[in-house]
């Protein structure tokens, strides 16, 4: 072998381990690093069983992470199972304004999961694009914008006054039907994830 033919070996045989050694690598980091869905890219799915039927809720944690996450880690916690819709109410008497509202294990709008988290919208310095359209899933909350802990209500009607001052964190996508015949006190039965995008 001439000398230039040894050095493009030598050159070939080093890029060939340094490639093996980032695959390596890459293939090690992988085991220990969450993927991009697992960090919350993804858009999971929520299903809520209630006594009048299935509501299918697509969550948005690149919108709103900590609302989406919040719900999702209660969701998996069964928090949500055989609590009841304590507030079902127009917003609006003039307009179509309805609002269904759950997540409160007092069941009077008064409770939470022992702890608040922040308020993801606008009139609270976060940009959540989100808005109540007709299917919006919401925090609810207090007067504190940073007061929301479990309970979270459906818009089963276009409620864009509220927009900038609650944070929007998934859509119903199927099931506002069932949304919209709900009554005071009517329950979940059984809430859990059934995938993310």
């Amino acid at each position: 072998m001439t000398l230039p033919g040894l050095l493009w070996y030598n050159c070939l045989m080093k890029l060939f381990k340094f490639v093996v050694a980032l695959l390596t690598l890459l293939s090690v980091a992988s085991v220990f690093l969450p993927s991009a869905k697992a960090a919350g890219s993804a858009s999971p799915i929520v299903v809520l069983d209630t006594v009048k039927g299935t509501i299918v809720i697509k969550l948005f944690p690149k919108d709103a992470p900590i609302s989406s996450a919040n719900f999702v880690k209660l969701v998996n916690k069964k928090f949500y199972d055989g609590l009841t819709f304590h507030r079902i109410t127009q917003l609006d008497p003039g307009n179509p304004s309805k609002i269904v509202q759950g997540g409160d294990p007092n069941g009077d709008g008064s409770g939470g999961p022992g702890y608040t988290i922040k308020g993801e919208f606008t009139g609270n310095g976060v940009n959540n694009p989100l808005k109540h359209n007709a299917g919006a899933v919401a925090m609810a909350r207090t007067g504190d914008p940073n007061s929301a802990g479990s309970q979270f209500y459906i818009c089963v009607n276009p409620v864009h006054f509220l927009d900038g001052n609650y944070a929007v964190f998934g859509y119903v996508i199927k099931g506002l039907d069932v949304a919209d015949k709900l009554v005071q006190g009517d329950k979940i039965t059984k809430a859990y994830v059934e995938s993310g995008d």
